[in-house]
């Protein structure tokens, strides 16, 4: 049974873009050969970081959110804790069950609009006269 986790990774900020591209590549890898499949890969490049992380100051963010099984999760983590240029990393599962979307499914505008009854008028512009009168009495 799939679930779906995401991970964000800090390496450290003297690495090249082969380097860089290489984890990624590595850790999809990993994933698809536990049967799982990626959602998104997001580089969220070189942020100063909170407080020092093996003597360096700043930190290549990577984010990583996919389907897999908990057997995947813990081989990545354990690749994360054998390599020297991941400085950090996190793991958050987000569902239990990992229920894909089709992307081709697109919801029509119509069903998107909110009709008159959907929507609520919290200032009182709707106020009537007649409501306010029998509200003094």
């Amino acid at each position: 049974m799939l679930r779906r986790y995401e991970t964000i990774i800090i390496v450290k900020p003297v690495m090249g873009e082969d380097e860089i591209q290489g984890i990624v590549e590595k850790t999809t890898g990993i994933i698809e050969g536990f049967d799982g499949s990626m959602v998104r890969t997001d580089r969220w490049g070189l942020k100063k970081l909170a407080y020092l992380i093996q003597k360096e100051q700043q930190g290549f963010y990577i984010y990583f959110e996919y389907a897999g099984t908990p057997e995947a999760v813990n081989e990545i983590e354990r690749i994360y804790r054998i390599d020297d240029r991941i400085m950090k990393y996190l793991t958050v599962k987000l569902q239990d069950v990992f229920a894909a979307k089709p992307e081709d499914e697109e919801i029509p505008e119509e069903a998107t609009e909110k009709t008159p009854e959907e929507t609520t008028d919290t200032d009182g512009a709707d106020f009537d006269e007649a409501e306010a009168d029998s509200l003094e009495e």
